[in-house]
């Protein structure tokens, strides 16, 4: 027998030999309870053991919420958290774009710096007419209806189109000193009237802005209906506040010269809308 079989024997008697494992009891030396052991039953029962801790951790860390103890693990009410404040910054983030867009728009008013595009009609019309894409192929179907129709109107009362699209209350009476003019850039009426005199509001509406400025002074800004804004500016004093709901007719500034931009008591006026001036005589007679 060569040396190597000779340690293999040993190694498998020694892996085989039988050991016992006594419990005793420490005072009286009674024995408990007492079980045979060797070598490859505790080598194979601290394997099958180390298995089950493994298979036990995996388990608890895929399927069950205790995971969320184990650091480097995120927690499911941290990610639903995080999720609604992913969502509330979205909404926060177009709140802020809406609002920065209507800031700008208000800034314009206040500083005129606007940019005016002028249309000609009779140069549409001849692109219309000529543009075949924007020629109307109509059916015979709606030729017919539209004869019918003309022929309905033919003898119906004509009614007369409306003129002005708004009612307007005049905010102060006196005279124009300097008028609305778009080419250089006046884009409001300056009404000279007695000093402290009630400036009123044009339409119902709510104060946008009340504050003073350095070049117009006490400055009250108006937002109604129809996306209509009315500025007034050169106050001596502001009666509303920034939020307050107004009436038309109502009282909101009295007539002063604030300002650096000023040669004397009057009221600067101006309407807007949709970011774009439009000229006050057309709907307000200050006269």
């Amino acid at each position: 027998m060569t040396n190597k079989e000779k340690g293999a024997k040993r190694f498998k008697r020694k892996l085989l030999h039988k050991y016992r494992l006594v419990i005793l009891n420490e005072e009286t030396f009674e024995e408990r309870f007492s079980f045979k052991l060797n070598r490859l039953n505790v080598f194979v029962f601290s394997t099958l053991f180390a298995l089950f801790l493994i298979l036990t951790t995996t388990f608890i860390i895929a399927f069950t919420p205790l995971r969320e103890y184990i650091p480097g693990y995120s927690s499911t009410t941290l990610k639903k958290k995080a999720t609604r404040l992913a969502y509330q910054t979205d909404s926060l983030q177009k709140i802020l774009d809406v609002n920065e867009a209507y800031l700008s728009s208000i800034k314009k008013v206040l500083t005129g710096d606007v940019k005016t595009v002028e249309f000609n009609k009779d140069s549409i019309i001849e692109v219309a007419k000529t543009d075949p894409s924007v020629l109307i192929r109509t059916s015979r179907r709606d030729s017919l209806l539209r004869q019918e129709v003309a022929k309905e109107d033919k003898y119906n009362p004509l009614i007369a189109p409306q003129v002005q699209e708004y009612a307007l209350f005049t905010p102060v009476k006196g005279a124009i000193s300097e008028p609305y003019d778009s080419k250089t850039k006046h884009y409001a009426v300056d009404v000279v009237t007695a000093k402290d005199s009630p400036v009123k509001a044009v339409a119902d509406g709510t104060v946008i802005f009340a504050e003073w400025t350095a070049a117009t002074g006490y400055v009250i800004i108006l937002k109604h209906n129809n996306s209509l804004i009315s500025v007034y500016k050169h106050n001596a004093m502001l009666t509303k506040e920034q939020g307050e709901l107004v009436k038309a007719g109502e009282v909101i500034a009295t007539v002063g010269n604030t300002g650096e931009l000023t040669t004397g008591p009057h009221l600067h006026f101006e309407l807007w809308r949709d970011g774009y001036p439009i000229n006050p005589t057309s709907f307000i007679d200050f006269d």
